[in-house]
């Protein structure tokens, strides 16, 4: 049994192109310094700042509007000028903001870098997720995906598990070692992954990549019919990007109000948090390849990602349960991230299914702005509304929002013809 699955997991890790590998590596050394996001809130709410939790929500808020004009600005330009030469900038001039931030002691000023940080951080995301779809084949696009996603939560697991460390000692480490990691990661990215390598596919790899689409019925017959289409036409894209804001406004939480309901109601420290934090990234890497290696290709994308929605609902609504604090945190977090696995790699898959190499920017950068919507709500909203209430009403709020959204994922398949 350990031997089948170990057989399995190397498996699922072959075909893949060395691009795809150098990609990844760079989302991981990028993401080992992510420490400022997770903790923020904490930063902000804690003895240092002495912000309120509704000051805290503002300042994630901005930090999504940010997010939103930068994926725009980034989907276009990397249509434009090329994903390599994006990718590149947003790091670099992403390393440097997150130093200044860190300097930064006054709440007007860090309103207005933190939405300057954001800008610059998220053009990046539709840049990388073009290269990431240039640089596979048709038949393992999901897999890169989550290789990448693997080299993000991997990442995430270090940064979230020293972060916590960290930041019970100094937090303003946390923004000297995330901005260093930017730039560790351009560096990497120059040096290794040069534009030399960004040239057009061959006639026969754009002719695999049609008929591979043809084979894909539920999810290309539009890009069939008009290849060029603009995905701000695509209804059909549009509106699986508004239930994607939706699952993002209660994915979102998980960095933003939760960390602060398990340090204040629950007391727990920053280092259980972090821990936690980094058990989310570790369950994804220990099994996300796996699962999509079994399941890629075998049923509809929409059929996981609603198995996915209906998971994370039960992973907020679990917060409701009476007893050891430790334990149903852990629970919810398993939940979550199981919830994760089943649902945001094949979001990448439906989206670049819908796509070609002349809009895959456009359809990246609305896909991105759709976490950066969430992202500049769901903080703010969600601050005031534990404001006005608590957080229980929160989590049963997150539940039932995430149940609505499964829902609609299905009328979405059965408008796919699934």
């Amino acid at each position: 049994m350990l031997k089948h699955t170990l057989q399995l997991y190397k498996t699922s890790f072959t075909g893949l192109s060395r691009q795809t590998w150098l990609l990844s590596l760079v989302m991981l050394i990028n993401r080992s310094g992510t420490m400022v996001v997770p903790f923020m809130t904490l930063y902000l709410t804690g003895k240092g700042m002495h912000r309120t939790l509704s000051e805290a929500g503002t300042v994630m808020g901005l930090f999504g509007l940010g997010a939103i004009i930068g994926a725009w600005i980034g989907g276009r330009l990397s249509d434009k000028i090329g994903f390599h030469k994006i990718q590149l900038a947003t790091l670099f001039m992403g390393g440097i903001m997150f130093i200044v931030l860190g300097q930064i002691k006054s709440y007007e000023l860090i309103c207005i870098a933190t939405f300057v940080l954001s800008l610059v951080n998220e053009a990046f995301r539709p840049a990388n997720s073009s290269a990431v779809a240039f640089y596979s084949k048709p038949e393992n696009r999901t897999r890169s995906y989550s290789l990448n996603r693997l080299a993000i939560n991997l990442g995430w697991a270090v940064g979230a598990s020293l972060g916590g460390l960290i930041a019970s000692y100094n937090y303003e480490l946390l923004f000297w070692i995330d901005g260093g990691t930017n730039l560790g990661a351009a560096l990497l990215l120059f040096y290794y992954l040069t534009p030399s390598g960004n040239s057009e596919k061959s006639v026969k790899g754009l002719s695999e990549e049609i008929e591979m689409n043809v084979s894909q019925k539920n999810e290309s017959s539009a890009l069939l019919s008009n290849p060029a289409r603009s995905a701000y036409q695509d209804k059909i894209y549009l509106g699986f990007i508004f239930l994607v804001s939706l699952f993002a406004f209660c994915f979102f939480q998980l960095f933003t109000t939760v960390p602060k309901y398990f340090r204040d109601n629950l007391h727990l420290t920053e280092r259980f948090i972090g821990f936690t934090m980094a058990l989310n990234g570790l369950v994804i890497v220990g099994t996300e390849m796996i699962l999509v290696y079994s399941l890629e290709g075998k049923k509809n994308n929409l059929v996981y990602i609603i198995f996915g929605m209906l998971i994370c609902a039960a992973a907020y609504l679990s917060l409701l349960i009476p007893g050891s604090a430790r334990l149903i945190v852990i629970l919810m977090i398993l939940l979550i991230s199981a919830g994760e696995i089943c649902s945001m790699p094949f979001m990448n898959s439906f989206w670049t299914l819908r796509s070609n190499e002349g809009n895959r920017g456009q359809y990246a950068a609305l896909y991105t702005i759709a976490w950066g919507t969430a992202q500049t709500l769901g903080p703010y909203l969600c601050a005031h509304l534990v404001d006005a209430t608590n957080f229980k009403v929160l989590f049963a709020f997150m539940g039932g929002l995430l149940m609505l959204t499964a829902f609609g994922f299905y009328r979405l398949n059965r408008l796919e013809g699934g």
